[in-house]
């Protein structure tokens, strides 16, 4: 076997004193199969060394979570189910972003296999995916194939194996040149008498290896991923994995089959670092012991050694620990599904990893430091004070006057940021299934609770140029911004997953982003009743390639999940009926700093980012879910990117019906940010009672334009600045 050699420690991606510890751990020096699963464990994607005492400072618990961060995926009480049983929703959002920017159609379809993995995992079928994908200039050389190639991604697996993608978001930055991001997210329901863990337990219970073979190919991703990109990106193709959703349906079919019997003790999906990571998982889990029979895991290709088998990424693969007496029915189960089953291990009451190849041992780690013992880095971080000193974001001083309200709105409609996502939206199969009620262009996509009157409303939000100028101010925003979506559709919002994505933590300012973007969503989490179930930290998010190094903006996505008791009175963002009066719940101080319209009108990113009150976010919240349940609205839409005039003419396109508004300020008012902010409009204007929610009445809904004092801009002419940037971009 090879010599280990300082060459290979740092190639394996360890520091020197990482792999003295390694060393204090074995008691002498590891062989290459040893360093390699130590390097993958260790790995920042694996083991979250920088993050990990900041994410334990967030609030995880509330009466409705069954389960919280830790395991595959986070679970949450939503009630009763149409036969009496008890539901539950199971949700995460995970990173794919480095396999991505390498080979975009793989990285995004493996990227929507994996999270769907982390679902049914649990024993939950999946009902919806989402995503949240940020992209650099559009005319960056690189970037029509990057965007043409996540998308015909997502949409190949996800479409393949039958589940709808509902909802997402879609941004253009600079920040995102070198180093893209596709964050997806699922969302599953189980019965709560039939929720799986992955703790290995049962001394000499049988460890099961299912579904595809193992191939040679994304050996190395989760180590990959814990680093920066340099000049040889494209020579990391080998380590993006292969996708066959085909396989995965397949997949998700015989472990319900099998989850509908008493034979499984344990289930883990093979995800980054694969093989290695579900192992060492299950059995920390389960406080046991593991060994492997390397001889018997099965493989595509030939001569593969330990070393490979245990750092492959294939997709497509599970492993189990199984009740005693219970493979051969397993076996038959998977066999009739075409999949792979091999018993290739045992739990142990050792401590440690085992692995046997040719009847020799050719591992043998203690479990403690590969998984609870790993090197945990309380890494230097600025103030915040010093950090806007570092991020240099300019004072917003005194802003141009719009002179024509219109012409900046049409401006505005058709910006990559808010132009039409239909190019995307429509790769995606959104009804498969039956169940969604409503998809991307709403506030929040829906999804009935087949059998029921109830429905889950899901969201992805992010405003990364907020968080830049303020990271705790933009992460409170970020959730705040689902909470707020969640609610406009009707439904009660009742936890979030994550997916937080920054550049190398090991700089001080990346550090500060981090633990004060963690420090505005725990607020936010806690002031709102909304707490973190499950997530994803995804570092190093930057680039070498693109000269001097680029970081991408901190970009803390959010994906938020609700309950509505009944799907019938959802509300949507189409404006009804003529005649019907408009209302803005919300205080509208034309708040224009880090706004698109400063952006896009004045090529300007200045200023600090609109403050969120979260008292005054879970009061608009909580009013504008009783109007809509109590039926006094027709239709409901949030204010955010671009404001007040964007919003109403986004209501305007869905419809078809335009607005004549009697009061809407000037171009501070009009396209200022300020948060906490709906729009309603009623046909019973005179039976809502505002109760000390700031509330005022700008105008009417009817005719073909949106129109207030001094413009009117026909419906038409918005869709068509609307649907042009990706229709011209796309075809150009």
């Amino acid at each position: 076997m090879a010599e280990i050699t300082a060459e290979t420690v740092a190639a394996h991606g360890l520091s020197e004193e990482e792999y003295a510890r390694v060393l204090q751990a074995l008691g002498r020096e590891p062989n290459l199969v040893e360093l390699g699963i130590f390097s993958v464990m260790w790995s920042e994607h694996c083991s979250y060394k920088s993050s990990r005492i900041h994410l334990k400072k967030l609030p995880t618990e509330a009466p409705w979570v069954i389960c919280g961060p830790g395991e595959n995926a986070g679970v949450i009480d939503i009630g009763d189910g149409p036969d009496g049983t008890r539901l539950a929703a199971i949700f995460k959002m995970e990173s794919h972003n480095h396999p991505s920017y390498i080979e975009p159609y793989q990285g995004a379809a493996t990227g929507v296999g994996g999270i769907l993995r982390d679902v049914f995992t649990m024993g939950a079928r999946p009902v919806a995916n989402l995503n949240a994908l940020r992209f650099g200039r559009p005319d960056h050389p690189k970037m029509k194939h990057l965007v043409q190639g996540v998308v015909a991604g997502i949409g190949g697996y996800g479409n393949c194996v039958g589940v709808p993608t509902v909802g997402g978001e879609t941004n253009f930055h600079p920040a995102y040149d070198g180093n893209i991001l596709v964050n997806a997210m699922t969302v599953g329901v189980a019965d709560q008498d039939k929720i799986f863990y992955s703790a290995a337990t049962g001394i000499g219970n049988p460890i099961v290896y299912v579904g595809s073979k193992t191939g040679r190919d994304g050996i190395h991703g989760a180590t990959m991923a814990s680093a920066d990109f340099g000049e040889d990106s494209e020579a990391k193709r080998p380590t993006v994995q292969v996708g066959d959703p085909f396989t995965e349906k397949l997949l998700i079919e015989a472990c319900l089959e099998l989850m509908a019997t008493d034979a499984i003790v344990a289930i883990q999906d093979m995800g980054a670092a694969g093989l290695t990571s579900s192992s060492v998982e299950m059995a920390t889990n389960g406080k046991a012991g593991i060994i492997l029979d390397m001889d018997k895991v099965p493989c595509r290709e030939e001569g593969m050694t330990p070393y490979e088998m245990m750092l492959s990424e294939s997709q497509e693969r599970m492993l189990m620990v199984l009740k005693p007496g219970k493979e051969a029915m397993a076996e038959a189960i998977f066999k009739k599904w075409e999949l792979d089953f091999a018993v290739i291990g045992e739990v142990t009451d050792t401590g440690h990893m085992v692995l046997t190849f040719k009847g020799e041992t050719v591992c043998n780690i203690p479990l403690g430091p590969l998984a609870e013992d790993a090197p945990l880095y309380d890494r230097p971080a600025m103030s915040l004070a010093d950090y806007k000193v570092w991020a240099g974001v300019k004072p917003l001083g005194n802003v141009p006057a719009s002179s024509d309200l219109g012409a900046d709105l049409v401006k505005l409609i058709g910006c990559p940021d808010l132009a039409s996502r239909r190019w995307i939206y429509e790769q995606y199969d959104s009804q498969v299934g039956g169940d969604t009620l409503q998809k991307s262009g709403g506030d929040a996509a829906v999804v009935r609770l087949h059998g029921t009157h109830k429905a889950l409303a899901m969201s992805t939000d992010c405003t990364p140029r907020y968080c830049y100028a303020d990271p705790y101010e933009g992460g409170k925003q970020a959730v705040a911004e689902t909470y707020r979506n969640i609610s406009a559709v009707g439904a009660t919002p009742l936890a979030i997953t994550n997916c937080l994505n920054f550049a190398n933590p090991q700089r001080p300012e990346i550090m500060a982003q981090i633990v004060e973007a963690l420090r505005g969503m725990g607020d936010a989490c806690r002031a709102l009743d909304y707490p973190i179930v499950s997530g994803n930290v995804s570092l190093y998010n930057e680039s070498k390639a693109t000269g001097g190094g680029s970081a991408i903006l901190p970009t803390p996505a959010i994906g938020g999940v609700g309950l509505m008791e009944n799907h019938e009175a959802m509300a949507k963002i189409a404006f009804k009926a003529e005649g019907e009066a408009i209302f803005v719940i919300g205080h509208s101080n034309g708040h224009l700093g880090q706004s698109l319209w400063l952006r896009e009108i004045h090529g300007q990113e200045a200023g600090a980012p609109p403050p969120v009150d979260l008292a005054a976010e879970r009061a608009h919240g909580e009013f504008v879910r009783k109007l809509i349940a109590e039926g006094k609205v027709s239709a409901v839409h949030d204010v955010s990117d671009g404001g007040l005039l964007v919003a109403l003419a986004e209501m305007a396109m869905a419809s078809g019906i335009g607005c004549k508004l009697e009061e809407i300020g000037d171009h501070f008012t009009a396209f200022g940010e300020d948060q906490g902010r709906y729009i309603v409009t009623s046909a019973v204007a005179d039976t809502i009672q505002a109760a000390g929610i700031p509330m005022t009445r700008i105008g009417t809904t009817g005719g073909t334009a949106v129109s207030g004092p001094g413009f009117a801009i026909e419906i038409a002419q918005l869709r068509e600045a609307n649907e042009a940037f990706f229709r011209d971009w796309m075809e150009g």
